[in-house]
């Protein structure tokens, strides 16, 4: 089964017995990263010095991307000439992005909706595995890539580069120390061997997402304060 980067990085973060989401905060970044990352592998999307251009506005075939581009391009074209800022698209898209993975991830089968209420008052939803085999598959491609060396194709080197740039490590690999592995992600991120503009989208990606958790955290701190 062919799942995108934001539903991966959705599986990652979603614990599979209590489907309640790891780190839930960043993981938003990330899969919010994700959905542009695969836009701009599927070239429909150019990112380029932190701004963003529609190239191409034909559907990819896939609802949670397609559904995402249509709504990018009529942000970009309602935004001054060069003010098309990823950060940007990537603060306004955060607080939908979530949820239009996991529902893609409940149409697949692949986790289920649980709904309860806290203390019987507030709602909460939750999304236990139900189908632990494309995460089992992603865990594994992780694992060859970051642990044995093996070259990665260009989305896996992708989905490694936004943990990176979210700093996200221990999603991949929660019984491992950072440091243990933060060397290989790095490396697999700086994008050698990839075509160029990919490798520039790559760290570009990475830069714009430890950007935005930077300013994101440095607001929380200065509001509790």
């Amino acid at each position: 089964m062919h799942v995108t980067l934001a539903e991966e990085l959705m599986l990652l973060s979603l614990d599979d017995e209590s489907g309640v989401a790891k780190d839930a905060a960043t993981a938003a970044w990330a899969v919010t990263g994700g959905i542009l990352a695969e836009l701009v592998l599927a070239e429909r999307v150019a990112l380029d010095d932190g701004r963003l251009t529609v190239t191409d506005r034909t559907p990819t075939g896939e609802p949670l991307l397609d559904g995402r581009l249509a709504r990018l391009d009529a942000w970009v074209a309602g935004r001054r000439a060069g003010r098309a800022k990823a950060a940007d698209w990537l603060t306004k898209d955060r607080s939908t992005a979530v949820a239009d993975a996991v529902g893609r991830l409940c149409e697949r089968g692949l986790v289920v909706e649980e709904r309860r209420r806290a203390l019987g008052i507030f709602p909460v939803r939750r999304y236990p595995e139900a189908d632990g085999s494309v995460e089992r598959e992603l865990r594994e491609r992780l694992a060859a890539t970051v642990l044995h060396g093996v070259e990665p194709d260009v989305r896996t080197a992708t989905l490694v580069a936004v943990l990176h740039g979210t700093r996200l490590h221990r999603l991949a690999f929660p019984e491992l120390p950072r440091r243990k592995v933060e060397p290989r992600f790095a490396e697999i991120a700086a994008g050698d061997g990839a075509a160029e503009s990919v490798r520039q989208a790559m760290r570009t990606m990475q830069l714009t997402m430890a950007a935005v958790i930077a300013a994101t955290s440095a607001a929380t701190t200065a509001a509790s304060a």
